[in-house]
């Protein structure tokens, strides 16, 4: 793949690929073709660096159903990178806190090489870049199956946080009815 996709994968700007590149710093293999484009070679540094686990969240017990598809879902999306996946972790727990103990587990595993996950939220809400470059660092990878979210999910994301919040100190139901109010002020929908 070509190294500005393979960064806009990663969250990563395409001139800090680059510079990566041009210092020798590339976590995964790459080349130069012919034609000057640079070419990532990421199924290659993936077969020859160990384990490959997917990590699967939910956040509540009451989306426990849908877990089982998403974890179809990864584990698909892992074999068409090329990815043979040797473990399944599969978790319920809030993306906000660090109270989930299978990804404490998965994260301090060093035989786990490649972590691959649906998306970036789904690992955590805050601080993926920490956790990819601590990853990356000891010589293991994050794969992440979905690009960066769009501006929606980011509406969505900023929605949720105050929703979590709101829940652990008046309630669910509650949470949700004083997120909804809040956003339809801010937005200046709220009734005059």
């Amino acid at each position: 793949m070509k190294l500005s996709e393979w960064a806009r994968q990663r969250g990563v700007s395409d001139q800090t690929a680059w510079w990566w590149v041009k210092d020798a710093k590339m976590p995964v293999p790459v080349r130069q073709a012919p034609s000057g484009t640079w070419l990532v070679d990421e199924v290659a540094a993936v077969q020859s660096s160990g384990r490959v686990v997917t990590y699967c969240r939910v956040s509540s017990a009451g989306r426990k159903a849908g877990l089982g598809r998403r974890a179809a879902r990864v584990v698909l999306g892992a074999n068409g990178l090329g990815l043979a996946v040797a473990e399944v972790v599969s978790e319920v727990g809030s993306g906000v806190d660090g109270e989930r103990r299978k990804l404490h587990r998965l994260l301090s595993d060093p035989q786990a090489a490649v972590i691959v996950v649906e998306s970036r939220d789904r690992l955590a809400w805050f601080g993926v870049e920490y956790l990819e470059a601590v990853l990356l660092a000891s010589g293991r990878r994050l794969v992440v199956l979905d690009p960066p979210g769009t501006t929606e999910d980011l509406v969505r994301d900023i929605s949720e946080v105050p929703a979590s919040m709101c829940a652990r100190l008046y309630g669910q139901r509650a949470a949700k009815d004083r997120v909804a109010r809040a956003v339809a002020v801010a937005t200046g929908e709220a009734a005059g």
